[in-house]
Parts: structure tokens; C-alpha cells; sequence
């Protein structure tokens, strides 16, 4: 039988109505500062040309092979063509997640007593509400960034994933997203019906976040001791303390908030939502990367024809604008500000052994999908997404650039010697495992450390 989750969470004060125009004031005023942010930087012309420049993104590839009969999806009654998609895009079924939050495409379809189901692996995110019109995909583009496609949630014999034209990046190309088409994770405080309370804020979560800070609007299974989280809950009107996070705490099944019944899995696992916080802004700054290389060569070219300079002639902007993005980068890669861990954390899926399975690793067995989860997110503290399409696509000034920094911290003798010592989260022991690693698990970047070490020589 199907419960009431309102019985079992955290309850809410009614609204008042000053309140309510207070949030649709703040919605309005953030959808616009969006829409300021998208027109000023410009990605829809040259060099970028977002939306008119071919993409070689999974579910491009995917749709390339439907319509040549290479592949199928097959269709299931009660959640329609999403298993099929899953299996067809290697997303794993134990990367489930669920947000009650209505800060999704379907919004009128999600409450807390049916979430949207989030399913992701390292280039791919797919989210799927019960009852709804489509499967909600977005997926990386290793030039492009951000990709947005819906699949309409009908019976046919020739599925479509139809690529958006616009309204994802309202919310998906801002200042939370970098300045890109990108992805986020939004922790709000979140009504009893899942409307966020925009006048009390919302947070972008990443690896740097402060853990008491995240999840609001999402439900969250596994353990987590003695610190706590925003999650599993529904706010009330008390500005000082709208969560208490007690009831919501190490939560190992979601039995007493909501039926689990029509979902793939019974979890929203907890070591997930944290690797998708990592994740989704590491993309960011890898399409920051890109977008800021290509827009400063352009604008080179565009200068140096007006001017009769010479045609590979770099400015020293351009050379500035480089240094700083691969410089935020390298810090984000390295998880430079990552928030430690006060208790050890874990969760109830297969999601970690899975996610660590994958690979690849070196001749001591050494990953850098290993977990630690005692102090941090990683054993080995380097972005496992340094292996993407997108980070070998880096343009070549950006990714010398990369390189560059990254050798530079991961061969300094001590932290107070990498660059403006803000890598002292990393110890000697970690520089040289993370060195050994990349040594011998990315060809370009053992490349380098050859050609570093002959140069020293």
C-alpha cells in the first residue's frame, strides 16, 4: 500500500501569501539573470555555434544507429522506453537517484511522494518521473558541452530523441554552470508539494560544498555517522533552522517516505549523488576550458587579419584568458578545496563497486575510482575524468596548458612548493600515486612527464 510521505518527513507551515509572492518574484528575477548571463557570453555564434555545429555525443550516436537499424529499443510497459535506454547508453541501474524537488523539465509530475529517478554514468544522465510525457536525456559533447535531448514516452516503432532547442539552458547555462551549457546539482529547501522556498536560497553543490549544506530535495540512502545533510526532508517556515535533519539522518532504506515500488531500484545512494556532485562540475570547467580557448584564437585570428599581424600570432590575453582556466581546472581536477569527511560514509547499492570496476588501473591495481570515503570522496584525490572525450578534445594551447600545472603540482618534492601552495591538501604519498597512475594509465600525459624528465637531464 502506498504511503503518505508527508507522515514520515519533515512537515511544513503553510505559506503565506507574501511568501509565495516573494519566491515567484526571486524565480522570475533568477530565470532572468539567467537569460542575461546566456546573451552575454555568446556560445551561440562563432567560434562555438552551440546550436548549429554538429554533435558526436553518446546519444547522437545512439540515434544514428536506430535510424540505420544497428540498434533497437525495446519498450516496457510501466516505465516505458527507459530500461531499454539505459542498457543501450551503459548507464548503470544502481547510479539511481531520486529528487522530489520540482527543479526538473516535468516539474508538474514530481512531489515527494513520487521523485524523479536520476541514472548517470561518467558522459550521460537520464531522468525519468513516472507518468511523464518523455525521458529527459543530457549528455557531453566533447566540444559542445552540454547536449539536451527529450524521447517522447510513446509506443513507435522509430523512438526519436529530440534535441532542445533552448529552454534546458534557461536553468543549464549560467553562472552554476560555469558560463557553459552544462549540468548542476541543486540542494534547495523544498515545500511540502516540492516547490523550492527560493527566499530561503538554493545551493550548487560540488565536492567543496560543506556536507550539511547538500541534498535538500533529495532523498538519500546510506550511512553517513555523526554528520548530516539536508535530505530526506520537507522544510518549514523557520528561517533560522527551515530543516531538522535528525529524522533524515543515515536513512539505509526509503520505505517509510514513499512507495519504491515503481522505480528500477529501492535507493538513492548516497556515494552516487556525491560522485555526480564532483562530476557534473568537472564538466563545466572542461567545456569552460574549451569554450574560453576557442573564443580567445578566435578573437586572435579576427585581430590579427585586421591588424596585417601574422596568422598564429597570441596575444598576451589570450595567453591570460588560457592560463586562468586551466589554472581553475587543474584545481577542481585535483579537488583542491574538497570539503573532509568527519565521519566515514557509505552506501547501500552497487553503485561503488561498479563505478571502481571500471577502470582502468595500473600495475599495482591502483585506480582512480577507488573510493575512500573515510576523509574523502577519492583514495587517490585526481578526477577520474581526466580519461573523458571531452578532456583529450581540450584545444592543444589549453591542454599544454593542463599539463603543464598538473606536472608541476604532482612533481613538487613537498605541497609547499607546487604553485601558490594550493595543493597542500595533497601529500607527497598522494603526488606520487597520482603521478604513477597517470604515468601509466593516460598516454598524454606520460608524454609529457618523458619529455620533462629528458628536459631535466
Amino acid at each position: 500500500m502506498h504511503q503518505n510521505s508527508d507522515s514520515s518527513i519533515v512537515k511544513i507551515v503553510p505559506t503565506c501569501r507574501v511568501q509565495t509572492l516573494v519566491s515567484v518574484w526571486l524565480f522570475i528575477f533568477i530565470l532572468s539573470a539567467s537569460r542575461d548571463a546566456l546573451a552575454q557570453l555568446e556560445f551561440e555564434g562563432e567560434p562555438i555555434n552551440y546550436a548549429t555545429a554538429p554533435v558526436h555525443d553518446p546519444v547522437a550516436f545512439l540515434q544514428q544507429k536506430l535510424d540505420h537499424g544497428e540498434a533497437s529499443l525495446t519498450w516496457d510497459d510501466e516505465h516505458g522506453w527507459l530500461p531499454s535506454v539505459l542498457e543501450q547508453l551503459n548507464v548503470p541501474q544502481s547510479s539511481q537517484l531520486l529528487v522530489f524537488s520540482k527543479t526538473s523539465l516535468q516539474l508538474r509530475r514530481i512531489m515527494p511522494s513520487r521523485p524523479r529517478a536520476l541514472y548517470f554514468n561518467d558522459e550521460t544522465y537520464i531522468g525519468w518521473v513516472q507518468r511523464g510525457d518523455v525521458v529527459e536525456v543530457s549528455t557531453v559533447d566533447p566540444e559542445q558541452g552540454a547536449i539536451f535531448y527529450t524521447l517522447k514516452q510513446q509506443i513507435t516503432d522509430s523512438p526519436k530523441f529530440v534535441r532542445d532547442r533552448g529552454q534546458c539552458l534557461i536553468c543549464h547555462a549560467s553562472s552554476r554552470t560555469k558560463g557553459v551549457p552544462g549540468h548542476l546539482v541543486r540542494s534547495v529547501y523544498p515545500s511540502r508539494d516540492g516547490q523550492p522556498h527560493f527566499g530561503l536560497g538554493t545551493i550548487t553543490t560540488d565536492h567543496s560544498t560543506p556536507f550539511e549544506k547538500r541534498f535538500g530535495g533529495w532523498y538519500v540512502t546510506g550511512n553517513h555517522g555523526e554528520m548530516r545533510h539536508l535530505g530526506n526532508a520537507i522544510a518549514d517556515d523557520n528561517r533560522k533552522d527551515p530543516i531538522d535533519p535528525e529524522p533524515g539522518a543515515n536513512l539505509e532504506n526509503l520505505g517509510r517516505l514513499l512507495r519504491t515500488s515503481p522505480y528500477l531500484q529501492p535507493t538513492s545512494d548516497l556515494v552516487a549523488l556525491m560522485v555526480l556532485e564532483h562530476q557534473s562540475q568537472m564538466h563545466n570547467l572542461i567545456t569552460r576550458a574549451s569554450f574560453e580557448t576557442r573564443r580567445a584564437k578566435h578573437h586572435d585570428s579576427v585581430m590579427n587579419a585586421a591588424l596585417k599581424r601574422a596568422e598564429n600570432y597570441s596575444s598576451e590575453s589570450t595567453s591570460r584568458r588560457i592560463d586562468s582556466a586551466a589554472g581553475k581546472l587543474v584545481e577542481y581536477l585535483l579537488f583542491k578545496d574538497e570539503f573532509p569527511l568527519t565521519s566515514p560514509v557509505a552506501g547501500v547499492s552497487d553503485f561503488a563497486e561498479e563505478f571502481s570496476a571500471r577502470g582502468p588501473r595500473d600495475s599495482k591495481g591502483r585506480s582512480l575510482r577507488d573510493f575512500d570515503l573515510q576523509t574523502r570522496l577519492f583514495k587517490y584525490p585526481c578526477s577520474f575524468l581526466i580519461y573523458s572525450d571531452a578532456f583529450d578534445a581540450l584545444p592543444e594551447p589549453m591542454a599544454d596548458a593542463v599539463y603543464s600545472k598538473l606536472l608541476e603540482v604532482l612533481t613538487a618534492p613537498s605541497s609547499s612548493e607546487d604553485e601558490g601552495n594550493a595543493f597542500t591538501h595533497l601529500g607527497i604519498s598522494d603526488r606520487k600515486a597520482i603521478r604513477e597512475i597517470l604515468a601509466e594509465t593516460k598516454p598524454a600525459f606520460r608524454a609529457r612527464l618523458i619529455a620533462v624528465s629528458q628536459a631535466a637531464d
